[in-house]
């Protein structure tokens, strides 16, 4: 088997899929459920395509029941045409709002490339795939796979439940364990973010009573349900810290002022200086961008749309 390949248990394969860039190590990943039917969760960046096909031949997966895509950022989605060539019976499940733009793709690779600038390179660029191999998640009818829409991330998020594994994607935000059961976490929340949408979509994955929580980046935990309300006492705290920080820090660039306020006071944030030196360039860049979600929230009227979220 593939040295990179971890088999998780007999029906739950994890495959990272490296990037050449400093600090992508075991940061992009898809799953493999392999229990009454096959699935894929995901299928990265087309820059990774030969090396999760190459995991997936050495798994012996000839044929897939479904392909799952959580959503269509290209180290999500990038790969999707050509997996779709490798493995044509299988249909493609997504998010309506996803749909258009995997049939005709362009607009996505702009916008990505302008986000991401040279870093959209590293991704490559994305197949366009025939409308016939997609279904909408809110279609989809098998016993085995429930689609929890989550739109907290994007708009065009959708996580998975599998007999007791919740396929998350970056819904519940992203995770790295660490040495002596302890781990980091931070929220996924780049522009453009709504708290209120995020909290929801949290909470429709609680309410489905997962047990293990099988995140995109990157790994697995047991606990699903200590996860996610972990992960939704943090976005609280997010709010109320940025919320305080970019009212109060003067002349100072308030993404550094909040920035640093987080390190000081979240206690997920604690574990930083344990992270790699490239890991932890690579998290201060995408730190950034989640409190740049954050501020665009707060700056706007879709605050005033939230429900008390606090009872």
């Amino acid at each position: 088997m593939n040295a990179k390949v971890r088999k998780i248990a007999d029906d739950l394969f994890l495959i990272p899929l490296d990037l050449p860039v400093a600090g992508f190590n075991e940061f992009i990943s898809v799953w493999l459920y392999r229990g009454e039917i096959s699935c894929l969760i995901d299928v990265g960046p087309s820059t990774t395509v030969a090396d999760l096909l190459r995991a997936l031949d050495e798994l012996k997966i000839i044929q897939l029941d479904y392909i799952l895509l959580t959503h269509i950022h290209l180290d999500h989605a990038g790969a999707i045409g050509e997996i779709a060539d490798a493995f044509p019976q299988a249909p493609i499940i997504c998010h309506q709002a996803a749909r258009p733009h995997l049939i005709e793709p362009s607009r996505l690779l702009a916008g990505t490339k302008k986000v991401l600038g040279s870093m959209a390179l590293s991704y490559g660029p994305i197949k366009p795939v025939a409308g016939d191999r997609l279904l909408e998640a809110n279609n989809l009818r098998a016993e085995s796979v429930i689609p929890i829409i989550t739109p907290g991330h994007a708009v065009h998020h959708v996580s998975y439940r599998m007999e007791k594994y919740l396929f998350a994607g970056e819904s519940a935000g992203v995770f790295v364990s660490l040495p002596q059961n302890t781990f980091y976490l931070r929220p996924a929340t780049p522009p453009t973010f709504f708290l209120n949408i995020a909290l929801q979509s949290v909470d429709s994955m609680i309410a489905c009573h997962p047990g293990a929580i099988c995140y995109a980046h990157f790994g697995i935990h047991a606990d699903a349900l200590k996860m996610l309300k972990i992960h939704r006492n943090q976005l609280l705290l997010w709010e109320k810290l940025i919320e305080d920080e970019r009212n109060n820090c003067g002349p100072k660039d308030p993404v550094d002022a909040c920035l640093q306020r987080l390190m000081r006071e979240d206690p997920l944030m604690a574990v930083f200086d344990q992270l790699a030196p490239d890991v932890q360039e690579r998290e201060r860049y995408f730190l950034r961008n989640g409190i740049k979600g954050f501020i665009g929230y707060l700056s706007s009227e879709a605050r005033s749309q939230r429900t008390d979220d606090r009872c």
